[in-house]
C-alpha cells in the first residue's frame, strides 16, 4: 500500500509524525483530500478539523484553529496555529471557552477582543465537533 509521511504540528509541540493513506483538511476553499503522489500545493486551513488515515485503517482526528497545509512529493505538513487530537479533548474545557467567547462578544468584555473571542469561539466548535466524530467512529 503506497502511503505519505504526514506531519502535523502546532506552535507548542508535533502533535502527529507518521505514514497515512489520506489525510483530510478544511481548507479555505473547501475539504481536501491528499493521497500519496498528490500535485505539490500550498494553502491555507480554516478552523475544522484534520483526519489522518493510517496504513491499517484507524483513523486519527484532530481539531485545529487554522494555519497552513504543504504537500511536497514525500511529506504532507499541517503547521496549525493550534492543534489538538479529539481524544484529547476535555469537552468540559471546550464548552467553558466556548461560552466565555460567546459572552465576550455579546458583552464586548474589556478582557477579549472580538477577534480574540471569535478564533476562541472557532476553535471551540472544531474541538466539539472533532469529539463528535470520535464518538461516532466509536460506535461503528
Amino acid at each position: 500500500m503506497t502511503t505519505i509521511r504526514c506531519d502535523i504540528v502546532s506552535a507548542e509541540a508535533e502533535i502527529f509524525h507518521g505514514e497515512a493513506t489520506l489525510i483530510v483538511a478544511t481548507g479555505e476553499q473547501g475539504e481536501l483530500g491528499i493521497a500519496p503522489r498528490h500535485a505539490p500545493l500550498i494553502t491555507r486551513l480554516k478552523p475544522g478539523k484534520v483526519v489522518v488515515t493510517q496504513p491499517d485503517g484507524s483513523v486519527l482526528d484532530f481539531a485545529i484553529s487554522g494555519g497552513i497545509l504543504e504537500v511536497q512529493p514525500q511529506v504532507v505538513t499541517v503547521l496549525a496555529d493550534t492543534a489538538v487530537r479529539a481524544d484529547d479533548i476535555d469537552e468540559a474545557a471546550v464548552r467553558a471557552a466556548m461560552d466565555e467567547a460567546k459572552r465576550a462578544l455579546e458583552h464586548k468584555d474589556p478582557k477579549m477582543t472580538a477577534e480574540e473571542a471569535q478564533a476562541q469561539l472557532a476553535m471551540s466548535l472544531a474541538q466539539l465537533s472533532a469529539l463528535e466524530r470520535l464518538r461516532k467512529n466509536l460506535k461503528h
